[in-house]
C-alpha cells in the first residue's frame, strides 16, 4: 500500500521553462545580491551592505531561488555555503555583471567620442614601447580607449575567465590544454643576464660558470612563473644549486632599482626588457651567451562565437609591429 506521505517528484523545468525564467524575471539586483551574499556567507551581513532590511534581502534571496528552481546556498556552521546550483549561479552572475561594467565603458566610449573601450591584460615583460605603440595606434586609428592592466600570466588568466579583461599579453604555456581560450604567438623572447654596471664588468672578464653565479645574490621572479621555472632548470643542468633569490620581483622599476644600487646582485630578464633597463646606463648587460629561450608571448583570449571588432584591431596592430624588425 503507498503510503499517503510519499513524496510526489517534481518534474524538472524544461529548458525553455528555465530560459523564460531566466530572461522575464532575473534583475541585475538579483546578481549583485547573490555575490555580495557569496562575499559574507551571511543574510544579516549582506543586507548591510546593499541597504536593505533583512526581511527584504531574505524574500529576495527566496525570488531568485525561484526563478533557478533550487536552493542556492544551504547553512553550515561556517555561514552559507553555495550548492551547486548556488555555484554555477554564482559564476554567471560574476561575468554578467562584468560584461555590464564593460558595456558601460564601451558607451562611455562611444560618448566621448570613441568607438568602444578594450581591457588589456599585459605580463611585465612585455616590452613599455611595443605596448604604448600599440595603445597608440587603437585610439589614432580606430578610436579604441584602453585599460592596461599589469601582473603574471595566471592572474591576468583569472580576469580573463572573469570577463574582467578582454585579451591578454602573456606566455600561452600557461594555457596547455585549456579549451575556454586560445593563443596566437606575437614573437620569442631570450634571456639576458644582467647586473649593477660595476658587477657586469667584473663578470664579463671571466668564463660563465654556473656553479660560481649561484652562490651570488639574485633577483629572480616566483619559481611558479615561466621565467623562474626555467633559471631553475639552468641551474640543474649546470649541476649547481639554484640560488635562493634574496628578492623575488617582477616589476622592472624594482629590479632596476635594486641593481643600481648594489653591486653585488643579478637577475635574468628577457633580452629585449634588459636592453630597455641599459639605457639609462644604470643596469648593464653581462656578455654570457644562453643556450635556450623563454617561452614565447602570445596574444590569449576567450573563445567566443563572434570576436570583438575591437580585439581583433588590437590582433592586427600587434601583429604589424612585431613583424617589423624594430617593433615599430
Amino acid at each position: 500500500m503507498t503510503s499517503p506521505f510519499a513524496l510526489v517528484p517534481t518534474a524538472r523545468p524544461t529548458p525553455m521553462s528555465t530560459l523564460t525564467r531566466l530572461t522575464t524575471r532575473l534583475k541585475s539586483r538579483h546578481l549583485t545580491l547573490l555575490l555580495a551574499l557569496a562575499r559574507h556567507r551571511s543574510l544579516t551581513r549582506m543586507a548591510q551592505e546593499i541597504g536593505v532590511s533583512q526581511p527584504a534581502a531574505t524574500k529576495t534571496l527566496a525570488e531568485i531561488e525561484d526563478i533557478f528552481g533550487g536552493p542556492l546556498f544551504t547553512r553550515s556552521r561556517h555561514g552559507l555555503q553555495p550548492t551547486p546550483l548556488g555555484q554555477l549561479a554564482l559564476v554567471r552572475a560574476q561575468h554578467m555583471l562584468q560584461d555590464l561594467e564593460h558595456w558601460a565603458g564601451e558607451i562611455d566610449a562611444l560618448r566621448g567620442g570613441y568607438a568602444t573601450h578594450l581591457n588589456i591584460g599585459a605580463v611585465p615583460f612585455v616590452s613599455g614601447p611595443l605596448l604604448t605603440r600599440a595603445i597608440e595606434w587603437l585610439g589614432g586609428r580606430h578610436r579604441i580607449t584602453v585599460t592596461l592592466q599589469r601582473a603574471t600570466t595566471d592572474h591576468l588568466l583569472q580576469g580573463l575567465r572573469s570577463h574582467e579583461l578582454d585579451c591578454v599579453i602573456g606566455r600561452a604555456s600557461a594555457i596547455a590544454g585549456a579549451r575556454d581560450v586560445w593563443h596566437e604567438l606575437l614573437y620569442a623572447q631570450y634571456p639576458a643576464l644582467i647586473a649593477n654596471p660595476r658587477l657586469a664588468r667584473r663578470l664579463a672578464r671571466r668564463q660563465p660558470d654556473w656553479r660560481e653565479l649561484a652562490s651570488m645574490n639574485w633577483i629572480l621572479p616566483s619559481p611558479a612563473t615561466p621565467i623562474g621555472n626555467m633559471v631553475t632548470e639552468l641551474f640543474v643542468r649546470a649541476q649547481a644549486q639554484p640560488p635562493l633569490p634574496v628578492v623575488e620581483a617582477y616589476t622592472l622599476e624594482v629590479i632596476e632599482g635594486l641593481l643600481a644600487g648594489n653591486d653585488d646582485l643579478l637577475s635574468i630578464v628577457p633580452r629585449d626588457i634588459a636592453l630597455e633597463l641599459c639605457k639609462n646606463q644604470r643596469v648593464a648587460l653581462v656578455p654570457w651567451d644562453f643556450d635556450w629561450q623563454l617561452p614565447p608571448i602570445s596574444l590569449i583570449r576567450r573563445v567566443r562565437d563572434v570576436p570583438l571588432q575591437a580585439e581583433e584591431r588590437f590582433a592586427e596592430i600587434l601583429r604589424e609591429l612585431c613583424a617589423a624588425p624594430d617593433g615599430a
